[in-house]
């Protein structure tokens, strides 16, 4: 069944008229932040899953991602990274900064394809004066910039708790590394699953983990670009079908989920790599955008020009759909 399914999948995107039939179409990628969510994606091209789609697909970090990175530990390839990432039809990033952006500074206008991660997930890491929840009230906590998944999640953790943003918490900008806490910039971090399996080393405590909460976010995900969406969705629905498959691997193979972090983030101990495996599973298997999440983003960061729009107008789930109606994304895990 999953062969039939595959077969069939394959000959549409084949026949797309998008595609040369004497090569991979090719197409830049920009992948954000350095993080597990964008594991998946290295695993694909490492592993032969753009090609098999038709794709030669080039992914990218910006500079401050990768400096953002290095003050964690990680070390990102410099071939990996590009400074124009922005040009790139399609990203793999939050969905809510990217909307955020484009209302409210004309930043680039992209439409959410998949979503795989719909709730905030991060946790909170702190210094180790910080052990429970209630020890970070009044503390300083950092985050990446202004409406970013890191801050979303934040300004949603505040509201859970009844805080006050500037009252009772600090909420500081450009430190969602463990350097900024190890140097004193913060007392508290939010952090993702790299971050949060990196923070033992540097003696840091794990404080709390927001997935309890179930805050919907719109998450790191598949964004495309709009207008080159409506000219390339045959070329769209081969990356989106590229990333479902990658993250099956992922979950599948753990052999090929630590080679791929060991050549694209350095990351070699073994430790760490089992503490990053262990939120593998939380990776969607049919990853539709969070609508729920778009949602929330528009409500928090609510302005006269984002209530001009509707969250209709931000994602688009018929890639996902036809994924799974058809029963390829099931036969991914049979």
């Amino acid at each position: 069944m999953r062969l039939v399914i595959s077969l069939v999948l394959t000959s549409l995107l084949w026949a797309s008229p998008g595609y040369a039939a004497s090569g991979l179409v090719s197409v830049d990628v920009a992948l954000g932040d350095v993080s597990i969510n964008k594991v998946p994606f290295l695993m694909a091209a490492d592993n032969g899953i753009y090609e098999r789609n038709g794709l030669d697909i080039h992914q990218f970090v910006t500079p401050n991602a990768a400096e953002v990175a290095r003050n964690s530990g990680v070390i990102v390839p410099p071939e990996t990274v590009r400074e124009d990432i922005d040009s790139a039809p399609i990203a793999v990033g939050g969905g809510s900064p990217t909307i955020c952006r484009a209302v409210h500074t004309g930043g680039i206008d992209r439409v959410v394809l998949a979503t795989q991660e719909g709730i905030v997930k991060s946790h909170i890491i702190g210094a180790p004066s910080i052990r429970r929840i209630e020890d970070v009230r009044g503390k300083r906590l950092g985050y990446s910039s202004t409406g970013t998944v890191t801050h979303v999640g934040l300004l949603s953790f505040a509201r859970h708790m009844g805080w006050d943003p500037g009252t009772d918490i600090i909420l500081v900008d450009r430190s969602n590394t463990i350097g900024a806490i190890t140097g004193g910039r913060v007392d508290a971090t939010m952090a993702s699953a790299m971050l949060v399996a990196l923070a033992p080393e540097a003696g840091l405590n794990d404080v709390v983990d927001l997935e309890q909460f179930n805050m919907p976010l719109a998450g790191s995900g598949v964004m495309a670009e709009r207008a080159w969406l409506a000219a390339n969705r045959d070329i769209a629905a081969r990356f989106v079908k590229s990333a479902v498959e990658a993250v099956a691997l992922m979950k599948q193979d753990r052999a090929a989920f630590d080679a791929s972090l060991t050549k694209w983030f350095n990351i070699t101990d073994a430790v760490t790599q089992t503490r990053m495996y262990a939120v593998v599973m939380d990776f969607p298997n049919k990853p539709y955008p969070s609508v729920e999440g778009i949602s929330a983003m528009m409500e928090i960061y609510d302005s006269p020009q984002m209530r001009a729009h509707t969250a209709e107008e931000f994602y688009d789930s018929s890639f996902i759909e036809t994924l799974d109606e058809s029963g390829f994304l099931d036969a991914l895990y049979e």
